[in-house]
């Protein structure tokens, strides 16, 4: 029985993780540019190949 305490704590410490790193994402500014991601495959071939 003890076991299942442990491991409810540690999911919960792993959650709480996760969410101090989205929160942290969120705040450094990691979700503003949605679209750019999208188009950058597009235009791969222009930006400095030396072939």
């Amino acid at each position: 029985m003890g076991i299942i305490f442990l491991l409810i704590g540690c999911s919960a410490l792993v959650a709480i993780l996760f969410l101090v790193a989205f929160f942290w994402a969120n705040k450094t500014g990691q979700h503003q540019d949605t679209d750019t991601p999208a188009y950058r495959i597009l235009f791969d071939d222009e930006v400095g190949e030396n072939h």
